[in-house]
C-alpha cells in the first residue's frame, strides 16, 4: 500500500511537471520558432537517455530491440507529435489544446482491437462512443464557431495513441528502457535535422526559461520512470489526466486563458470515458 501511495503521489508530481513544461513550451514557442524549441529540449532528453544507457548496461545493451523499425517509427513520429501539439498551445492555449488531446486513451483503445489483435468489448465501444460525443461538444461542429484549428490538436492526439499503440507492440519483446532509449535518441536527430535549418540566437531572460524547459522535461520523464518502479501502470495511469487541470490553470492564470463551458463539459465527459476504460482494462487483467 506504501508502494502504491508513493507511485500515485509521483504520478501527480510527474503531470504537474509536464503541465509546466507544456507552458514553459508555450512561451518560448511564441518568441521563437516552435522547431528550434522542440530541438533543444530533445538534446537534453537525449543526454539524459545516453546518460541512463551508460549506467544500466551501455548503450548496445539498451539498444538491442527486436523491433528496429517499428522502434525507429515511434521515435520520428513522437517528435513530429510534439511539434504539432505545441503548435497547437501557441494557436489555442493549453486549455482548449488539452481538452481535445485528452481524447488519446481512448483513440487507442479504439484501435487496440484492429491493430493489436485486443479484444474491446462493448461497454469499451460504448465508453468510445462517450468519448466522441465530448470531443464533439468542445469542438461544436456544428455550431457555427467551429475553428479548423482545432483539428490541430486532434491531430496531435491522433499521432500520440499511435505512438501508444506502437509501444504497446514493441513491448511484447522489448523492454520499457529500450524502448525509452530509441524514444530519446532517435527523436533528438531528427529535430536536429530539422531545427538546424531553423536556427536563431536564444538571447537574455530566455535562456534561462529555456533551461529550465529541458530541465523539466528531464525530471518529468526521470519521475515517470519511478513511478512505474514502485506502482503498477494501471493503478497509476488515470492519475495522468491531473495534466488536464494543471495545464488548464496555468493557461487561466498566467496567459489569461478562458475556460468555454462546452469545453468543460465536453472534457469532463472525455475524462470520465477514459477512467472507465482504464477500470475496465484493469478488471480484465485481475
Amino acid at each position: 500500500m506504501t508502494a502504491n501511495r508513493l507511485g500515485i503521489l509521483l504520478m501527480c508530481l510527474t503531470t504537474f511537471v509536464f503541465a509546466m513544461q507544456d507552458g514553459i513550451s508555450r512561451f518560448l514557442a511564441e518568441q521563437y520558432n516552435v522547431y528550434l524549441v522542440v530541438m533543444i529540449r530533445y538534446w537534453f532528453f537525449a543526454a539524459f537517455v545516453l546518460f541512463l544507457a551508460q549506467r544500466s548496461g551501455g548503450i548496445k545493451s539498451m539498444a538491442h530491440t527486436a523491433f528496429p523499425y517499428l522502434q525507429i517509427f515511434r521515435g520520428v513520429l513522437l517528435a513530429l507529435e510534439i511539434i504539432v501539439t505545441v503548435v497547437a498551445f501557441t494557436l489555442l492555449g493549453l486549455t482548449e489544446t488539452h481538452a481535445v488531446f485528452v481524447c488519446y486513451p481512448l483513440m487507442i483503445a479504439a484501435l487496440s482491437g484492429p491493430i493489436l489483435g485486443e479484444r474491446v468489448g462493448w461497454r469499451r465501444w460504448l465508453a468510445i462512443g462517450a468519448g466522441l460525443v465530448g470531443v464533439l461538444i468542445i469542438l461544436q461542429p456544428g455550431a457555427g464557431v467551429f475553428s479548423p484549428l482545432a483539428a490541430i490538436p486532434l491531430l496531435g492526439a491522433a499521432m500520440f495513441a499511435v505512438y501508444g499503440l506502437a509501444t504497446r507492440y514493441v513491448a511484447r519483446k522489448d523492454d520499457a528502457m529500450t524502448s525509452f532509449f530509441y524514444t530519446g535518441v532517435v527523436g533528438g536527430i531528427v529535430m536536429t535535422a530539422i531545427g538546424l535549418f531553423h536556427w536563431e540566437p536564444i538571447t537574455g531572460s530566455n535562456l534561462i526559461w529555456m533551461l529550465i524547459l529541458c530541465m523539466s522535461g528531464v525530471l518529468g520523464h526521470w519521475l515517470l520512470i519511478k513511478t512505474y518502479e514502485v506502482a503498477e501502470a494501471s493503478l497509476v495511469q488515470p492519475f495522468a489526466y491531473l495534466q488536464l487541470p494543471f495545464a488548464a490553470a496555468l493557461g487561466m492564470a498566467v496567459f489569461g486563458e478562458t475556460l468555454r463551458l462546452n469545453v468543460a463539459i465536453g472534457a469532463a465527459i472525455v475524462v470520465g470515458a477514459g477512467l472507465f476504460t482504464l477500470w475496465r482494462e484493469r478488471q480484465s487483467e485481475s
